[in-house]
């Protein structure tokens, strides 16, 4: 078994997290070109998806997607949990998750493959067809990610984590997404007072903490 990850990028780091919190150990290789913003060729030859984190299983076969691999782990170690066991509080987890990359996630990498000109022809990850960057998405992804924060802000008001009670995959996709902002210079707002609360916490565990 092995996770081909890239160290730079968020969604290869949300796996890693969710490994350490179930103090799992795999062998992994970084298949990023050093000082670069692209894969290796070499990987992206032999692997279709394109794309990190990829999970290389015993019999040859893959599992692509952060939360596919996450998923593939909490059904073989689900103590401690970070999926959810009773189904509402699983759904939540995973709504939160899924708001966490559909409204977080995808905005600053709306708004960073759009206007880094090392992604000036392929502004879309895991293909081999050019696209062209669109500057109208760099101020839609700003906008969108300003919503995410108050979203967020609003959610852990009464929260101590973000689907509740406990820290979860939930936390782990919001916590690389506000890492991700903040290294293009979207940090969390001042006035979002709850999101700092929280991520001052989170930051702090030994999942996170090393890189």
């Amino acid at each position: 078994m092995k996770l081909f990850t890239w160290s730079i990028a968020p969604n290869p780091r949300r796996v890693e997290i969710f490994l350490r919190e179930k103090e799992i150990e795999i062998p992994t290789e970084d298949v990023g070109v050093p000082g670069k913003a692209f894969l290796k060729s070499k990987f992206l030859e032999k692997h279709p998806h394109r794309r990190v984190p990829l999970l290389q299983l015993d019999d040859g076969s893959y599992i692509a997607e952060a939360m596919a691999i996450c998923r593939y782990f909490e059904l073989q170690f689900p103590e401690p949990s970070l999926m959810g066991i009773e189904p509402q509080e699983a759904a939540t987890i995973d709504m939160w998750e899924r708001l966490a990359e559909g409204e977080g996630m995808q905005s600053i990498s709306e708004f960073y493959r759009n206007s880094k000109n090392w992604f000036a022809d392929r502004s879309i990850a895991g293909h081999t067809k050019s696209f062209e960057q669109i500057p109208e998405l760099i101020k839609r992804g700003t906008a969108r990610l300003g919503l995410f924060y108050e979203k967020f802000d609003a959610q852990l008001d009464n929260n101590e984590f973000v689907a509740g009670s406990y820290f979860s995959v939930a936390d782990i996709t919001t916590l690389c997404t506000v890492d991700f902002a903040s290294f293009s210079n979207f940090g969390i707002p001042k006035h979002c007072k709850n999101l700092t609360r929280w991520y001052d916490a989170v930051s702090q565990r030994s999942s996170v903490s090393i890189r």
